[in-house]
């Protein structure tokens, strides 16, 4: 594994090719999403409901990569959102003749929903309900209560049902199954791990990432199958074993492959690859691989290799045994069995998996996250964002120009934590934004007026949408440019039931877009900052405790070791974003550099760390790299403590070469991304 980026740059025009070239998911998720907004764009059209650019651009908050989440999701949103129009019309009713009343409501209801927008399982969604509740008590105050304002609500509501319910649909309809996914995901590990034992250079990247994935994804994947009934709970618990065994093999491959690694003779690479793409197939097919029959040749090998060997060898042949499975039970049932999931259990005879090797169960969270009252940013995010918002809704209030009313709702849809995401993100929002503009004004120039149907509407939308959305589900380096080309198209080219052609509209749609895009960043960087230093930090210390965990040995240890290192790579994403931040915010380059090198270390050395820990669980020796990794000075390292095992001493080697050659070496971090959904 590689050192981390020292300075993560924006996207150049060379990497767009690689940033917008298709990987597995990102061509189903668009042709959703795709449908979804133009089902949206349908319905609203053919009942007049107003502001239903908003309503198409919903859809892009509500897409997930499975149909289970694809449903619940929006059914979740349009319970909130029902709920938070009673609210509203309560504080309407009570805050109508007094406007300082309501624009006060306005404030601590927004400030309340953003707050559990951070600090909440209702972070996909809360931005969007604080923005209803700030958008839908300012239209609330223009009309008397009555008729006008039951319509009013009405039409509130329909804002996020429509949406809701085209995705409903189109999810149960279009989107895979999350058991599909995630043996999806399983067979594409075992796969790299094959190229990568067949010695295919252009894997290298794709697999360091794969290593780095975690199992989080996966794990939730088979939650949400038992809960749709796609999966039994022998199914789960043997996918679950899969998913570590699968984190076993990939350290294996890491060692025996990787930089620094010792080789293996080309037979027998042979043989383990010809197996792995078998298994790989298994998946594929919906099922997973039970009863495998690998034999190897008798080859001698240095001592490292050979514990890689070892371990690898071990989980292949117990890759997805279960506790919970029946004795006896055997087999991969064919995919294609129309409507019955493919299985498998541990084969007959065959040594019985202890409890403890299955991975441990994730701790049932409760709806705030552990640091909800203890986290100042949190309590930071929601006034900052709000406080964006109340000064655009002042602002045009006081001008008289509604037409940009646009800029409130901007500062709910873009706002972020620190000052470094923001201005990482603010380019992308700003360049999305220009594009959007001119192609929807383009639009509306040469080819709105040569329109004659809502058909012609919907194909226009359908290809933006399309467009959009290759980007919006894309990495994260392009991500936020589909959003805001899609956000402010939408605005420009659906004005009303019918193809529009006013031009003010669209110019002051962008003039608001572009207005809440700056005042967001002035707040963020110069009004009320805050440096991620502070959540680094945290991520580090939290990162050398999992790796602790990991030197204690055990069977859960690789589950551990996939858990450590998908935090690893988060906190090297929220590293990166100190680049971005102001130079009297930003840390010192001495800072940024020890913590780069300390996660760089600990990534590089994670394969041997977790086969050394097999063999010697809580060896002093192991803690002590831990401890002083990425260090300029660290300790001294103690003899290891098992000394009659020849393969300990070279493992503990062969990580403090990779740790040196990870602190000192060039950055050649690959950026490419799993998919997982558009960013909300």
């Amino acid at each position: 594994m590689d050192r981390p980026a020292a300075r993560p740059g924006f996207p150049r025009p060379g990497d767009l090719a690689r940033l917008l070239a298709p990987f597995p998911g990102r061509g189903e998720m668009t042709l959703r999403l795709t449908v979804i907004c133009a089902l949206t764009a349908l319905v609203a059209s053919a009942y007049g409901t107003p502001e239903a650019a908003l309503s198409v651009y919903i859809a892009f908050f509500l897409i997930r990569p499975d149909r289970v989440l694809s449903a619940i999701l929006p059914a979740m949103m349009l319970l909130l959102v029902s709920v938070i129009l009673g609210v509203i019309l309560l504080v309407t009713t009570a805050s109508i003749d007094y406007p300082i009343l309501r624009v006060s409501a306005m404030a601590l209801l927004s400030a309340g929903f953003l707050f559990l927008a951070s600090a909440s399982k209702l972070r996909p969604i809360g931005a969007i309900l604080a923005m209803i509740v700030g958008f839908g008590l300012d239209q609330m105050g223009r009309v008397p209560i009555g008729e006008a304002s039951t319509r009013m609500l009405l039409y509130a509501w329909l804002l996020v049902a429509i949406p809701a319910g085209a995705a409903i649909v189109a999810g149960l309809l279009l989107a895979p199954s999350p058991r599909r996914l995630a043996c999806d995901r399983l067979a594409r590990r075992l796969r790299l791990a094959a190229e990568r034992l067949s010695g295919s250079a252009d894997s290298t990247p794709a697999f360091a990432l794969t290593l780095r994935e975690g199992n989080k994804q996966i794990l939730t994947w088979l939650k949400l199958s038992a809960l749709e009934g796609s999966s039994s709970r022998a199914d789960v618990a043997a996918l679950r074993q899969a998913a570590v065994s699968s984190i076993a093999i990939l350290g294996a491959v890491d060692v025996l492959r990787g930089e620094g690694g010792t080789g293996l003779p080309d037979a027998l690479a042979r043989s383990l690859a010809g197996t792995l793409a078998d298994m790989a197939a298994m998946h594929e097919q919906g099922g997973y691989p039970v009863e495998i029959d690998l034999a190897l040749p008798s080859v001698t090998l240095p001592p490292a290799a050979r514990a890689a060997l070892d371990e690898m060898h071990d989980a292949i042949m117990r890759y997805a045994e279960s506790p919970d499975a029946p004795a006896g039970a055997t087999g991969v049932s064919d995919a294609s069995a129309a409507g019955s999931p493919a299985a498998g259990a541990p084969a007959a005879g065959s040594p019985p998996t202890d409890a403890s090797t299955a991975p441990t169960a994730p701790k049932r969270g409760g709806f705030f996250l552990p640091d909800a009252g203890t986290n100042p940013e949190h309590i930071a995010y929601a006034l900052k964002t709000t406080g964006a918002a109340m000064f655009c809704y002042l602002l045009y209030t006081l001008l008289d120009w509604p037409g940009i009313h646009t800029c409130v709702i901007t500062c709910y849809i873009v706002s972020l934590g620190s000052a470094g995401e923001t201005v990482q993100k603010l380019r992308l929002r700003l360049a999305g934004c220009v594009i959007g503009a001119l192609a929807g004004t383009a639009a509306i120039v040469f080819i709105v007026p040569h329109m004659d149907s809502i058909a012609s509407l919907l194909a226009l939308v359908s290809i933006a949408a399309a467009l959009s959305a290759w980007i919006a589900v894309g990495p994260p380096a392009i991500a936020y440019a589909g959003f805001q080309i899609a956000f402010a198209f939408f605005l420009c080219v659906i004005q009303g039931a019918g193809p529009g052609f006013d031009l003010t509209i669209a110019r002051d749609r962008t003039i608001g877009i572009l207005l809440g895009n700056m005042v967001v960043y002035l707040i963020f960087t110069r009004v009320w900052p805050v440096s991620i230093a502070a959540s680094v930090d945290r991520a580090m210390t939290a990162l050398r405790a999992q790796w602790r965990a990991v030197a204690a040995g055990g069977a859960a240890r690789h589950a551990l070791a996939a858990e450590a290192l998908a935090a690893g790579r988060d906190a090297q994403r929220q590293l990166s974003l100190t680049a971005y931040e102001p130079a009297w915010l930003r840390p010192p380059q001495a800072w940024q550099d020890a913590r780069r090198d300390t996660l760089a270390a600990l990534s590089a050395t994670a394969a041997p760390l977790v086969l050394a820990a097999g063999r010697a669980p809580g060896d002093a020796a192991l803690l002590a790299r831990i401890d002083g990794a990425g260090l300029a000075s660290p300790p001294s390292p103690p003899l290891p403590a098992a000394r009659g095992d020849a393969a300990l001493p070279a493992l503990l080697q062969l990580m403090d070469a990779r740790a040196a050659r990870a602190v000192a070496g060039p950055s050649t971090e690959p950026t490419q991304e799993a998919p997982a959904h558009a960013p909300a």
